[in-house]
């Protein structure tokens, strides 16, 4: 002893006294700190030893707060970055540590503090002896250590995983399992005996089947009133059963868990620190890196094929899957060919967009992955509502036997989710009851003067009795509303309408997410392509293929265009008509305006105006006809005066307009104005200016 401290105090100048002593204090897990008290007691000990060197008790500051914390970085370790933080600001003189591993199992974290304590002129002491990290010799030896703790670590990460992956090669390693799935006394994995909870499992299979989407499964569960049990890891209650609402991450974990396939995976996800955070994650490798997979291993709720076919459907759900995916899940808009269409044009998969129309919503197909990924204009549009209509038709003519057994198969698999979902909804009633009745018998098991006891309990039935009520009066009601069973009339009903695939198809009740489950079920895809007409090329799954064609629907303006034949009738009766009149004639006829209104004048006037027809004046102009007013000017009279000629028959003219204005014939030459035995004082010619005429001077 005496040589170790006096020995080494050579290297303890007063510079170093007159700085503090810093003693860090760690232990690996809660478990050693709990158990292994001894190496915790040493670690305190090596106060002593900076007493020795002649630190004061009240200079030597213990830095303790890693507890239970690995020593494998040093970025968790909030103790750990204070020590280097006091060591770097030159406040400490010496550091003390029961040995290196208890600073610092990470050579890059132990040969930082090195060059910190070389740089401050820091001591650094443990249960060997003190070295000074300026000197060469010390700072050998203590990085000789500090590569000798890492080498140590991995030694032990190697024995204690060995035996584990020799037993996971085998199949033979006893690891954590999924709910649904228990160890018999034998070790083997069988399903859980709670008839409850592998109905519940079941169920999100099978309604996976039904939907085709994790989300769909989610929505069903909610909607038919069901919940999803699961056993808590941690806590006073590990162990436990819980029942919940379905969540989307829940059923994602139980359809990718290949343990509800029969198969035992080892080595599924690698943990791997991230080079940003430095922190631990599991990250999800390839089958081919697992350790080890062996399918039917044990029972499981179904098939490892089905699990393959399922994962090929997530996989083809996933909206960020790939630059062209597959067609998602089949959703609530019209579109019946969603997610299956092609471009005839550049080959990439078509998405859906929706316009509204009035009262409805018409779907519309659009290439535009080029769009979106150089910023091209868009390939093509299609107009879905004719290849739509095109598409179902094709189904009901040409797929009767085929479609007949699809409609057959999605009646009895509606009949059967009705039932699993009612004999959940039961099985729920009756877990519920089974704990009101073992509480009551609980509390009429204890002695009621253990008053303490007595009320703990009687809370305990208290709040069996409230689930076992909200859990019948959840299963009445959804009975009630018509979520539960099937009866014999609806039974009867779907099969009737499963017996006449057109009927079903065309049937409004049936919901578009089920036509489009029935049109994926029986094609592949659809490759649209856009020229002066529409052609759809459909593929079947049994390997036929049908081209369709269909005219290019018309845009919406020439939807409105006024028809041909009216412009014509127009032309026609411009020569004799005012616009009212035509408006009036080709109403009596029949006819009507492009957007489907009554004709009137207005609308006849821009019907001229955009066929640049000449108006009925311009027409009467053209015959040699002149205005009021140039009349009168020419025959140096009155207006009033020209329109009582025409209405005697002396002058004759034509009505121009729907005001009441005429236009009129030049008289002849040889027209000899009447003669009264008094001219009027309207046929002076000097100035004339009519008072109040209702006919003007000119149109």
């Amino acid at each position: 002893m005496d040589e170790q401290l006096f020995g080494p105090a050579l290297k303890v100048t007063a510079d170093h006294l007159t700085r503090d002593a810093y003693l860090y204090v760690r232990q690996s897990s809660i478990k050693q700190v709990l158990h292994n008290t001894e190496s915790t007691v040493r670690q305190y000990g090596l106060k002593s030893r900076a007493i020795a060197l002649g630190w004061p008790a009240d200079r030597i500051i213990v830095i303790d707060t890693d507890q239970g914390q690995s020593g494998a970085t040093a970025t968790d370790r909030e103790g750990f970055q204070r020590l280097v933080t006091e060591v770097g600001m030159g406040h400490a003189g010496i550091v003390l540590g029961l040995e290196v591993s208890r600073l610092a199992r990470n050579n890059t974290d132990w040969h930082r503090l090195l060059e910190i304590c070389a740089m401050s002129g820091t001591l650094i002491l443990d249960e060997d002896g003190l070295y000074d990290p300026c000197d060469f010799n010390d700072r050998l030896l203590l990085g000789l250590k500090g590569s000798m703790s890492e080498a140590e670590l991995h030694l032990l990460k190697a024995r204690l995983r060995g035996g584990q992956l020799s037993k996971a090669r085998r199949g033979d390693l006893i690891s954590p399992i999924p709910i649904g799935l228990v160890y018999d006394p034998s070790g083997k994995v069988v399903l859980d005996p709670d008839a409850a909870i592998v109905a519940a499992i079941r169920a999100v299979f099978d309604y996976f089947d039904a939907t085709g989407s994790a989300t769909a499964v989610v929505k069903a569960f909610n909607h038919d009133g069901l919940r999803l049990p699961r056993r808590l890891k941690h806590g006073p209650d590990k162990g436990k059963v819980v029942w919940a609402p379905a969540a989307h991450s829940r059923i994602l974990k139980i359809l990718h868990n290949p343990r509800y396939a029969g198969a035992f995976f080892y080595g599924r996800y690698q943990h791997k620190r991230s080079p940003g955070s430095g922190k631990s994650g599991p990250q999800l490798r390839p089958r081919e890196e697992w350790i080890a997979l062996f399918p039917g291993h044990h029972p499981g709720f179904i098939t490892f094929e089905k699990y393959e076919a399922n994962e090929a459907k997530l996989v083809a759900n996933a909206t960020a899957h790939g630059k062209d995916r597959r067609h998602g899940p089949p959703r609530e808009g019209p579109a019946l060919l969603q997610g299956i269409t092609v471009c005839g044009i550049c080959g990439r998969r078509m998405t859906v967009r929706y316009h509204q129309r009035k009262d409805r919503v018409e779907p519309e197909y659009v290439c535009q992955a080029r769009g979106i990924e150089h910023g091209n204009p868009v390939c093509q549009r299609v107009h879905g509502a004719g290849v739509d209509a095109a598409v179902g038709h094709l189904l009901v003519q040409a797929l009767t036997p085929l479609a007949l057994e699809a409609a057959l198969a999605v009646a009895e698999e509606l009949a059967t989710r009705a039932d699993d979902a009612d004999r959940l909804r039961a099985a729920t009633v009756e877990r519920a009851r089974y704990q009101a009745d073992l509480a009551r018998r609980r509390y009429l098991a204890v002695d009621p003067d253990n008053r303490l006891v007595a009320t703990s309990l009687e809370a305990d039935w208290n709040a069996c009795l409230r689930e076992l009520a909200e859990a019948t009066d959840t299963y009445e009601k959804t009975k009630a509303s018509g979520i539960g069973a099937l009866d014999d009339t609806q039974r009867a009903r779907i099969t009737a309408l499963a017996s006449d695939f057109p009927k079903l198809w065309n049937d409004p009740a049936t919901p578009v997410r089920e036509r489009k489950r029935l049109v994926r079920l029986l094609i592949t895809d659809v490759t649209l392509a856009r020229a002066e007409q529409i052609t759809a090329h459909v593929r079947l799954r049994g390997g036929q293929e049908h081209t369709l064609t269909m005219p290019v629907p018309l845009a919406s303006w020439q939807i409105r265009q006024t028809p041909p034949e009216v412009v014509t009738a127009i032309d026609q009766l411009l020569d004799d008509h005012t616009d009212g009149q035509i408006a009036k004639i080709l109403t009596d006829r029949g006819h009507l305006s492009g957007s489907g209104h009554p004709l009137q004048a207005r609308i006849i006037q821009h019907i001229r105006t955009a066929h640049r027809l000449l108006s009925h004046p311009q027409r009467l102009a053209d015959l040699g006809m002149v205005s009021l007013r140039e009349i009168s000017r020419r025959l140096e009279v009155h207006p009033k005066t020209v329109k009582k000629w025409r209405d005697d028959g002396l002058l004759s003219g034509r009505l121009a307009n729907d005001k009441g204005e005429y236009l009129y014939h030049l008289p002849d030459p040889d027209f000899t104005r009447p003669r009264t035995g008094r001219p009027p004082a309207y046929e002076l010619v000097d100035n004339p200016t009519p008072a109040a005429s209702t006919e003007r001077g000119a149109v």
